[in-house]
């Protein structure tokens, strides 16, 4: 089984590369996010892989980073997800992201993936919410278990309000609740929600 391929990229299709590796060229499938970090034909690259191996083909996904591949395996293990869904959604979404909307339970983030429905997106942040922390090791993450509750709809009243508050003023969900969880995180845990508000905007002004 290939896991890593080390050459140059030969070609760049609208869904794949072509990396020769000592003279010969592997044809790898790639999300959006990969084929753009990918250099000029003739530069090197370092491609991580995962193989498919069926009756009728042999078939090779291509990922700029380990961390990619991993969320690419994990996605499949949600039911109905199969490996053009994981590709779509790991091409739209950095790992960060996807961690992100699975913690906030955020369908609609999810299914900014193309071929990506409302019912998958679903069941996506619902099947994984129990499995992502120990996945990313953002179990040790205290944000990331508040970014959970905030989804869930039981984080405490000031933290809800802050990110209510943020979000009116037209940021992301995603964007509010991480500021407000990264406030929290330092230090502001029995703050109220003016307090957490204007430190979630001191945060969002850094960005």
């Amino acid at each position: 089984m290939i896991g890593k391929l080390k050459g140059t990229v030969d070609e760049i299709g609208e869904d794949h590369v072509v990396l020769d590796v000592h003279g010969v060229g592997y044809i790898a499938y790639c999300g959006m996010r990969t084929l753009a970090s990918l250099p000029g034909p003739g530069e090197a690259f370092v491609l991580f892989v995962e193989t498919y191996v069926r009756e009728d083909m042999i078939r090779l996904y291509g990922f700029s980073s380990a961390a990619e591949r991993d969320w690419f395996r994990l996605l499949q293990t949600v039911q109905g997800v199969g490996a053009r869904v994981a590709l779509a959604v790991t091409g739209t979404l950095s790992s960060g992201d996807l961690a992100n909307a699975i913690a906030l339970q955020d369908k609609a983030m999810v299914a900014r993936a193309p071929g990506v429905g409302p019912k998958v997106a679903a069941r996506i942040v619902a099947e994984l919410k129990d499995k992502v922390p120990a996945f990313s090791g953002a179990g040790s993450d205290e944000s990331f278990g508040l970014k959970r509750e905030i989804g869930e709809g039981v984080a405490p009243a000031p933290i809800t309000d802050a990110v209510s508050a943020l979000v009116n003023l037209g940021y992301a969900r995603d964007q509010a609740a991480n500021a407000v969880a990264s406030a929290v995180r330092d230090g502001a845990e029995d703050a109220d929600s003016a307090t957490l508000i204007r430190l979630g905007l001191k945060a969002l002004s850094r960005r």
